[in-house]
Formats: structure tokens, C-alpha cells, sequence
């Protein structure tokens, strides 16, 4: 059985040139930062969490795609935090590496790191809308952070690897709305009036284990899972302090949430 019980240290080394490469682009691949044996004690807790619905009722697990109705069928399941429900998860090579790597790229020898989950069903789990992940984020601050997203398993077009625009992340956030314009849903989107242009969008598929990184502003998507394996996306990110803004930005989108998370959430507080 893999060791959970001992956290690891780093086993990989950014080279300048990787550096250079998502300094200039905004995301990076990493071919691997785990081992088979690792993802496949994740699995069993990865798959663990989503079946007992850990979370959902602080608010915690919900469905990032849909309205998040009680005994609707979530068309893509997200948990906020799965290491606080496992805290096994971070005696794993894959948490050592993302420490390391968060480090390394925004420049902060003391960053810190948290994680989500994003489950897309096989057969049916939604796509991801285009968007920054800053525009989920404290409006009152200039970020500097950076996301790691694992696939447990092989991840292509067909099950739901990510694709970026390049040197996205140089620019600001653009408009976000609530996807499909429902105020109940929580996950965002680009709004389609925005007038942003997706053709240099470059995908890249990973292996199991491997991992893309990427800035809070890149922009990024993916697709749906049309395959008959679950894609399991363990995202693990931190960053450096942020700078409290004398003019915070207008993410007016977030005060346009009307979720049951929310609800369930505040309930519980």
C-alpha cells in the first residue's frame, strides 16, 4: 500500500527556460509530478469524497456547472478543500512538487498552497466555460498566484484537458458573467459580449500525473467528458501575498450570485 502517513519532498526542478516559458505565456506543462502508485491511492480518495458528498453542507461540494438544486444530478462537482476532509492528501509527491513549483513561479520562497477538485462524469460531465480565475476573487487586491491542475487519469480533448490563451494573463479580466447568464449557478464565464478571441487557444492533453500550471488571469477551458471514465482534476495553487488595490477592481458579477451553495454555506456559519 502507498505511504500516506509521511509528507514528501520535492522531486522535480523548474530549468530558466520552463521559467521564461510561463512567465511569457502565462501556463506551463509539466510531463509528471506523481507515480502510479500515488494516483491510484488518490483515486480511491478522490472518488471517496465526491460518492459521500463530502462538504455539501457547509457549501463546500457543489455543482460548479448547474443550479445545485437538492437531488438534481450535478453536471460538474466540485469540492473546495478536499485535503482538509483527507488531510492525507498532503503527504502526497503531488503536493510536495505544487509547493515547490508555486514557489518557484511567483517569486515567494514562503507561499503557501490550498486545493479543489472539478469531477467531470463520464459521458456527461460539462464543459468548463472560458474564464480567469481571478474573477472569482477578492476585487480589492492585485494577485499574483497560480493554479496546478493533475489529472488522475489520462486527460485529452475527449475527457477534459485544459486549453489556454497564451499571454492572456498580461492583460486584465475581462467581463465575467454566471455561466449561460443563470445567477444561480456559481460557476463564471467570458461573457460572450466581451469580444475576446479564443483562436490562438493551444490545448494540452496530459498523461496521468502530469500537470499544467497556469496564472490567475490566463484564460482557460475545457471541454466535456464524452468518455467512459470519470475525469478526476485535483487543482492545487497558492501565491504570494496580494496587494490591497486604493481602487478596488469591478468584479460586479459577484454580487450577482443567487446560489444554494451560498445559502447552504451561510446557514451553517
Amino acid at each position: 500500500m502507498y505511504d500516506l502517513s509521511t509528507p514528501k519532498s520535492p522531486n522535480i526542478q523548474l530549468s530558466p527556460e520552463q521559467i521564461s516559458f510561463y512567465n511569457r505565456n502565462g501556463y506551463l506543462k509539466i510531463e509528471q509530478i506523481s507515480c502510479p502508485e500515488e494516483l491510484e491511492a488518490l483515486k480511491a480518495i478522490y472518488d471517496r469524497l465526491f460518492a459521500d458528498q463530502t462538504g455539501r453542507e457547509t457549501g463546500n461540494q457543489f455543482d460548479l456547472g448547474g443550479d445545485d438544486e437538492e437531488g438534481k444530478v450535478a453536471k460538474l462537482p466540485q469540492i473546495l478543500g478536499p485535503s482538509n476532509y483527507a488531510p492525507e492528501m498532503r503527504n502526497t509527491q503531488i503536493w510536495a512538487n505544487a509547493l515547490y513549483i508555486t514557489r518557484v513561479l511567483v517569486d515567494y520562497a514562503e507561499a503557501g498552497i490550498g486545493d479543489h477538485a472539478i469531477l467531470k462524469p463520464a459521458q456527461y460531465g460539462a464543459p468548463t466555460p472560458w474564464h480567469q480565475d481571478e474573477a472569482y476573487w477578492d476585487p480589492g487586491f492585485l494577485h499574483n498566484a497560480l493554479s496546478i491542475w493533475v489529472p488522475l487519469q489520462n486527460a485529452d480533448e475527449r475527457s477534459g484537458c485544459l486549453s489556454f490563451v497564451p499571454s492572456s494573463h498580461l492583460g486584465d479580466v475581462v467581463p465575467h458573467r454566471q455561466i449561460g447568464g443563470d445567477k444561480r449557478v456559481h460557476g463564471l464565464e467570458i461573457d460572450p459580449n466581451a469580444g475576446v478571441d479564443f483562436s490562438s487557444a493551444v490545448s494540452v492533453p496530459l498523461q496521468a500525473g502530469g500537470c499544467t500550471i497556469h496564472h490567475n488571469r490566463t484564460m482557460h477551458y475545457a471541454p466535456a467528458n464524452t468518455t467512459d471514465e470519470p475525469r478526476r482534476a485535483w487543482i492545487l495553487g497558492g501565491g504570494a501575498p496580494g496587494i490591497a488595490l486604493e481602487r478596488p477592481n469591478d468584479y460586479y458579477w459577484q454580487k450577482e450570485w443567487q446560489t444554494a451553495r451560498q445559502e447552504r454555506a451561510a446557514a451553517k456559519s
